[in-house]
């Protein structure tokens, strides 16, 4: 127990001196997830959308790649963006690789599938009926389109938590095409492995409290939005 009562005293005494190194990877950690979630948002919630309640030739196939798509190893996906954005790659000249950007679309990559996969689900679950009722009674395609993502939000905030959750504790991809440089593209994940790698299990577990704190903030607010949906239909 003593590995863990020292661990714990120096990863608290780094946290309370307020050490720059710490709170930046934090930050970093935080803007590329929060930019990947946000896109992946954007862009897995209309794809959801469509495949929950349209059809059309492909719409099984676009599942299968979505359903599948929520088990893809990261490291698949970070081989192949650093594949394409290396310097022998189709986007090398970009000079992407090793950077924030680049981090970003290797966790959208990984994020988005999740996002659609549940967003499908959940729009899919509305009845049909009360779309075709809405539509008799002489709503807009985009109205239609409101009223059943209303009618599917709680669906919906399981997709947000499962895109984060799938990106924000997720290591392998972020080493490969970040680089886990200093001040840079070191994330929360990356720096646990190396602190932990280098037998410094004070900073480790301090990057590992904040990470699960993280975690548990940002589910206590979507269940608590949850929550209140549900008193409300009451």
């Amino acid at each position: 127990m003593d590995i863990f009562i020292g661990a714990f005293r120096d990863g608290l005494t780094m946290l309370v001196s307020g050490a720059t190194d710490v709170w930046s990877i934090v930050l970093v950690s935080i803007q590329v997830s929060g930019v990947a979630v946000l896109l992946a948002l954007v862009l897995g919630i209309p794809i959801g959308f469509a495949l929950g309640t349209k059809r059309f030739v492909g719409r099984r196939m676009m599942l299968i790649i979505a359903n599948t798509g929520m088990g893809l190893p990261p490291v698949v996906v970070g081989l192949v963006v650093a594949m394409l954005l290396s310097r022998r790659g189709p986007f090398g000249k970009l000079e992407l690789l090793y950077s924030q950007p680049a981090m970003v679309f290797a966790q959208l990559i990984i994020a988005l599938p999740v996002v659609a996969a549940v967003s499908a689900a959940a729009v899919s679950a509305v009845p049909r009926e009360l779309r075709l009722q809405a539509r008799s009674l002489g709503a807009s395609r985009l109205q239609e389109a409101l009223m059943t993502l209303k009618e599917a939000r709680m669906g919906l905030l399981a997709a947000v938590a499962a895109g984060f959750g799938s990106i924000i504790s997720e290591v392998g991809a972020v080493t490969m095409v970040g680089g886990n440089l200093a001040g840079k593209t070191r994330v929360m994940t990356t720096a646990i492995v190396q602190y932990t790698r280098m037998g410094d299990y004070g900073p480790a577990l301090a990057l590992a409290s904040l990470l699960m704190g993280m975690v548990l903030v940002v589910n206590i607010l979507l269940t608590q939005v949850q929550q209140s949906a549900e008193r409300y239909e009451k």
